[in-house]
C-alpha cells in the first residue's frame, strides 16, 4: 500500500448534485474516507407551516423532479392518515400504476444513462448514443412509456396535479388504460433486453455486510404504505419511524445522517430486494437469477442490477394492475371525506427510487398544518456509503490513481444518491505521495 495518497473529487459526476469524495491516507493508515454532501438545506418542513393541508403534497412535490409522485403520495399518505380518510380500492391501483411509472423512470435513468457508461467505457450519456445507439434508443423507449404512463393518471410525471388527498381530480379513460397495456406488454422485449445486457457486465466483487431497512408487506411486493422492516430482525408501525432513522448532524454533510440497530443502514432496491425477493414476479425472480442476485447480498454495487430486477416486476405489475382497471371499469369518484381535530397526526411512507421515504404532519382542527418532518432516502443512505468507502479503499490503493477514482465514483453511484443532476466533467487530483 502507498504510504500517502490523497483523492480530491469536487464533484462526482453523474449523481443528482454536488457530493465531493476526500480520501486521505498518510504513513500507510487510512485517516480520511468521506462523501461530503455540500448542497445547502432548503427547508420544506419550514415552508408547510400555516399552510393548508392541501397544498402539501404539490409543495412537497418539488423536493424531488425525480421523485415527484413519491414526494406527493408520502405526503398524501401522511395528511390522509392524520384527517382519517379511507381510500376506496380504484385509488389504491390508480396510485400504485403512477408509483410504478416514477419507480420505472428512475430506475431506467439510472441504470442506462448514469451506470452503464462506466461499464461501457464512456464517459456520459452523451458518447453512448454514438458508442452503442441502439442501448440509448431502448432506454429512450422505455423512459417514454413510463413517462406517459405518469401522465395518463396524474397529469404529468414531475409535480403531478392529479392526485388529490382521498382520490384523484382526473380520471383515465378506458381506452387510455387499454393503449398503455398494449404498450407495456410490446416494451416487455425492451425489458428483457435490459436483463441481458447488465447481466453481461463485470459487477465489482466488494461486499460489506450491513443492515437494510425497507417497507413490507404480509403478500406483497409493496411500495406504497406496510411496516418498517429490517434485515436484523426488526418490524415497526410507520409511526415509530423515528427510532428508526435517528437522524443526526454529520459534521461533513449538510444533510444528516441516519442509524438503528447498527451505526448505518442501507435503503433502496438491494434493501427491498433482500427483505421482500420473495413476493417478486416470476419473471423478476428470473431475471434476478439471470444477474447472479442471491439473498442475502451485501454487494453494494449490485443494487443496480437490484433496480433492472425492479424494471421487470414493475412492468409485470402494470400490465397486472391496468388488466383489473380495464375490467372493472373507470369510476369518476369524488375524494373520500376527511375528519378535522385538534393537532392531528399522520405519517405517510414509501419506498420511492432510492428508498423509503418519511413524511410527518401535525394538522390542526382549521386544516392548516402546525409541523412536519421529512426523512429522505439518500439521507438514510450517507452513513453506509461513508463506511462501504472505508472498507473499500484499503483493499484497492494499489491500483492506478484513476481506477482508484473510478471505483469510488462507481460505489456512490450505485446508491443512486440524489443531490441534483451534475453535469460537469470530473477533475481529480492525487497529492502527498
Amino acid at each position: 500500500m502507498p504510504e500517502n495518497i490523497k483523492v480530491n473529487v469536487h464533484h462526482v459526476t453523474r449523481v443528482e448534485g454536488h457530493g465531493n469524495i476526500v480520501v486521505d491516507v498518510r504513513d500507510g493508515t487510512l485517516e480520511k474516507c468521506e462523501l461530503q454532501i455540500v448542497e445547502t438545506p432548503r427547508f420544506f418542513e419550514a415552508m408547510l407551516r400555516g399552510r393548508p393541508y392541501q397544498q402539501a403534497s404539490h409543495i412537497t412535490s418539488r423536493i424531488c423532479g425525480i421523485c415527484a409522485v413519491g414526494h406527493a403520495t408520502a405526503s398524501l399518505r401522511a395528511t390522509e392518515r392524520a384527517l382519517q380518510v379511507q381510500l376506496s380500492e380504484q385509488t389504491k391501483l390508480l396510485r400504485r400504476l403512477a408509483f410504478h411509472g416514477e419507480i420505472l423512470d428512475s430506475h431506467i435513468l439510472h441504470v442506462y444513462m448514469l451506470v452503464a457508461p462506466d461499464f461501457l467505457g464512456v464517459g456520459s450519456v452523451i458518447p453512448l448514443a454514438t458508442s452503442h445507439p441502439d442501448i440509448v434508443k431502448r432506454a429512450l423507449r422505455m423512459k417514454k412509456f413510463s413517462g406517459d404512463l405518469c401522465q395518463t393518471i396524474v397529469g404529468r410525471h414531475t409535480h403531478p396535479i392529479a392526485m388529490t388527498v382521498g382520490g384523484f381530480t382526473h380520471f383515465a379513460t378506458v381506452q387510455e388504460l387499454v393503449e398503455l397495456r398494449e404498450r407495456a406488454e410490446a416494451l416487455i422485449a425492451d425489458v428483457d433486453a435490459t436483463v441481458e445486457l447488465f447481466g453481461t457486465l463485470p459487477w465489482p466483487a466488494f461486499e460489506r455486510e450491513t443492515e437494510f431497512i425497507a417497507l413490507v408487506q404480509p403478500d406483497d411486493y409493496g411500495l406504497i404504505d406496510g411496516k418498517i422492516g429490517s434485515s436484523d430482525g426488526y418490524e415497526l408501525e410507520l409511526d415509530d419511524y423515528r427510532q428508526v432513522t435517528n437522524e443526526r448532524l454529520a459534521p461533513h454533510s449538510t444533510a444528516k445522517h441516519a442509524a438503528f440497530n447498527r451505526d448505518s443502514y442501507m435503503v433502496g432496491a438491494l434493501a427491498r430486494y433482500n427483505l421482500k425477493h420473495q413476493h417478486l414476479s416470476p419473471r423478476a425472480k428470473a431475471a434476478a437469477a439471470h444477474l447472479g442476485l442471491s439473498a442475502p447480498c451485501y454487494r453494494p454495487y449490485l443494487n443496480s442490477a437490484a433496480q433492472v430486477v425492479e424494471i421487470v416486476h414493475c412492468i409485470d405489475d402494470v400490465i397486472q394492475v391496468l388488466d383489473t382497471l380495464i375490467e372493472r371499469g373507470i369510476e369518476r369518484e369524488d375524494p373520500a371525506p376527511v375528519t378535522l381535530s385538534p393537532h392531528a397526526r399522520g405519517v405517510g411512507a414509501c419506498d420511492v427510487p432510492r428508498g423509503i421515504l418519511f413524511h410527518e404532519y401535525q394538522i390542526g382542527e382549521d386544516g392548516l398544518i402546525e409541523e412536519a418532518n421529512c426523512v429522505i432516502p439518500t439521507g438514510q443512505n450517507l452513513a453506509n456509503i461513508d463506511r462501504d468507502m472505508r472498507a473499500l479503499v484499503p483493499s484497492i490503493l494499489t491500483e492506478p490513481e484513476e481506477q482508484i477514482t473510478l471505483k469510488l465514483e462507481m460505489l456512490v453511484r450505485a446508491y443512486d444518491p440524489c443531490i441534483s443532476c451534475s453535469t460537469h466533467f470530473l477533475n481529480v487530483e492525487f497529492t502527498g505521495k
